[in-house]
C-alpha cells in the first residue's frame, strides 16, 4: 500500500509549516487573504489544540472566487480545450495526489482525527481512483443523432450535444474531506465546468492542498478555487447569481436550506444528505461475517459516515449471539491518536459532535434502550474528542436513537420475527441512503433488496463504493447521484440542434 513512514515525524514538519503563517484562500490561481482579513482556527480533534489559522472567506470572497471561475469558464484556454487535454489534466492531478499520498493522509489525520493509515488506504486511494475514473469521461461523454419524424415531412438532421453547466459551487463536509472534494471536482471539471469549493470549516487543509496540486497539474487559474469559511460563505455561494449549479454533501437540514437559497436563479442542485441505514440479519446468515461487517459499518470513521449502518435488525433467534459477536469486534478496536500505526479508532471531529453523541446515548437509555457497551469517553483518552464504540440493545422502533441520525459510533439494535413487519420498520424512516442485508438465501436477498427503499443496498457486504457505480439516496437522503455517468450529467446541459436539410 505505502512505504513505511514515521507519521509523527511527517506531522511535526507539517505542523511547523502550518504554524508559520495563516493559510490563504485559493482564488484565481493565487493564495490570498480574505477581504475582511479575518482568520479562524482549525483544530486537531485528537488534542483539541490549534493546528493552523486559515483565512475566513465570506460573501465578498465568494464574489471574487465566482468571478474568477466565470472568467476561466469563458476563457478559450479552458472552454475550447479538447477532451483529450482535459483528460490529461485529471490524470496528472491523480498522479500528483499519489505522489503526495502519505503527506495528504497525515494532513487529513491531523485535521480530521481519523487514523492516517485508514485515510491513506481508503480516502486518499479512493480520491486517486476517482480522478482517474473521471479522467476517462471527457473523451466519451457526448450527444447523439436522433431519428426525428417532423410533421412537415422536412428532411431534418437532429443531434444533441452535452455542454458544461457553467460555474459549480461545491460544498463538502468534514467527515471525508478529501474524498468528498474529489467526488465533486472530478466530474465537474471532466464535464468542462469551473468550480468554487467550500470545504467544511473544521477540515479545510486537504482541500487547499488539493487546489495547489491542481495548479501544479496544469489546470488554468480560476478553474478550481477553494474558499474555506463558515455558514455565511456557503450561503453566499448557494445564493450567488453567478453560480449555475450547487452540489452539496451534508445534513438534511442544511440541504433543505440550500434548496431554498438556490431558488433565486433556479440553479441546478444535487444533494447527498443524511442516512439512518438499516442492517438486516436473517436467521441463516454467517454470523461471524455479519458481525465483523456490522461493526465496521457503524464504527468505521467513528460512525461519522452518512451510510453508517446504525439500525441493526437481527432475527430474534440469533440476536443475542450476533450482538455478542459485534461487541467482541468493537472490543478489538484500538482507540488513540490517528498518527499511531496501531490506532484503528480515532476521535470525533469536535467537542460539539462529542456532546451530540453523548446526549443521544443518554436519550436512548432514558427511552428504555439497554447500554450494552461504551457510552462514554475512554478513561485513557482525556484529551481530544474520543468516544467509545457504543451498542444500545433492546431498542424500539419509535425511539429517537432509531429514528434520528446521530453521526457517531452508536448502534441501535432491534429484534424481528415477522418479515413483513421487518420491511415496514426498515422503511419507516425519513432517510433512504443505504441498507445492508445478511443471508445465505439468495431469493430472500433479492426480495429484500427490492422491498427496502434505499439508493444503495449491500448484500453480505457493507460500505462498498466505486466511482463507476451511482451513489445517492431516496427520500430525504438527497437528490441526484454521485459517480458514474450520472455524475457527469449533473454538471452538464443537453442541447438539441435541428438542421433542415430539405
Amino acid at each position: 500500500m505505502t512505504a513505511q513512514i514515521n507519521a509523527y515525524e511527517v506531522a511535526e514538519r507539517l505542523q511547523r509549516e502550518l504554524a508559520a503563517a495563516p493559510l490563504g484562500l485559493l482564488i484565481d490561481g493565487k493564495r490570498v487573504p480574505s477581504v475582511s482579513g479575518e482568520t479562524f482556527a482549525t483544530l486537531n480533534p485528537a488534542t483539541g489544540q490549534e493546528l493552523a489559522r486559515v483565512a475566513r472567506g465570506n460573501a465578498a470572497d465568494i464574489d471574487l472566487a465566482v468571478a474568477a471561475a466565470r472568467r476561466a469558464f469563458e476563457n478559450p484556454a479552458w472552454r475550447r480545450m479538447n477532451a483529450n487535454d482535459r483528460s490529461l489534466l485529471l490524470y496528472r492531478l491523480a498522479d500528483l495526489i499519489e505522489r503526495h499520498a502519505d503527506e495528504l493522509a497525515v494532513l487529513e489525520c491531523l485535521d480530521n482525527g481519523k487514523p492516517w493509515l485508514f485515510t491513506r488506504a481508503v480516502e486518499i486511494e479512493g480520491s486517486i481512483k476517482t480522478f482517474r475514473y473521471f479522467a476517462g469521461w471527457p473523451t466519451k461523454f457526448g450527444g447523439e443523432t436522433l431519428p426525428v419524424s417532423p410533421r412537415s415531412g422536412a428532411r431534418i438532421l437532429n443531434y444533441t450535444t452535452r455542454e458544461p453547466v457553467g460555474v459549480a459551487g461545491l460544498i463538502v463536509p468534514w467527515n471525508y474531506p478529501m474524498s468528498m472534494a474529489a467526488w465533486k471536482i472530478a466530474p465537474a471539471v471532466a464535464a468542462g465546468c469551473c468550480v468554487v469549493l467550500k470545504p467544511a470549516e473544521q477540515t479545510p487543509l486537504t482541500a487547499l492542498r488539493l487546489g495547489e496540486l491542481a495548479l501544479e497539474a496544469g489546470f488554468p487559474a480560476g478553474v478550481i478555487n477553494v474558499v474555506p469559511g463558515f455558514g455565511e460563505a456557503g450561503a453566499a455561494l448557494v445564493e450567488h447569481a453567478g453560480v449555475d449549479k450547487v452540489a452539496f454533501t451534508g445534513s438534511t437540514a442544511v440541504g433543505k436550506a440550500i434548496v431554498r437559497g438556490s431558488a433565486g436563479n433556479l440553479k441546478k442542485v444535487s444533494l447527498e444528505l443524511g442516512g439512518k441505514s438499516p442492517q438486516v440479519v436473517l436467521a441463516d446468515a454467517d454470523l461471524d461475517a455479519a458481525a465483523a461487517s456490522i461493526a465496521a459499518g457503524i464504527f468505521f470513521n467513528q460512525g461519522q459516515t452518512c451510510t453508517a449502518g446504525s439500525r441493526l435488525y437481527a432475527h430474534a433467534s440469533i440476536a443475542d449471539e450476533l450482538l455478542e459477536r459485534v461487541a467482541a469486534q468493537a472490543a478489538q478496536l484500538r482507540i488513540g491518536n490517528g498518527l499511531d500505526d496501531a490506532t484503528t479508532f480515532g476521535p470525533l471531529i469536535s467537542q460539539e459532535q462529542f456532546d451530540v453523541v453523548r446526549s443521544y446515548v443518554e436519550i436512548g437509555q432514558a427511552e428504555g434502550a439497554r447500554l450494552m457497551i461504551g457510552g462514554q469517553r475512554p478513561v485513557d483518552q482525556q484529551q481530544g474528542y474520543f468516544f467509545q464504540p457504543t451498542i444500545l440493545a433492546d431498542a424500539g422502533p419509535d425511539m429517537r436513537v432509531v429514528r434520528e441520525e446521530i453521526f457517531g459510533p452508536v448502534l441501535s439494535a432491534l429484534r424481528w420475527t415477522d418479515p413483513e413487519e421487518l420491511v415496514r420498520q426498515a422503511n419507516d424512516s425519513d432517510f433512504g441512503l443505504s441498507a445492508g442485508i445478511w443471508t445465505n438465501d439468495i431469493k430472500q436477498a433479492h426480495r429484500l433488496a427490492e422491498a427496502i427503499k434505499a439508493g444503495t443496498v449491500w448484500v453480505n457486504c457493507f460500505n462498498m463504493v466505486d466511482p463507476a457505480s451511482p451513489f445517492g439516496g431516496f427520500k430525504q437522503s438527497g437528490w441526484g447521484r454521485e459517480h458514474g455517468r450520472a455524475a457527469m450529467e449533473l454538471y452538464s446541459e443537453t442541447k438539441s440542434v435541428w438542421v433542415n436539410l430539405s
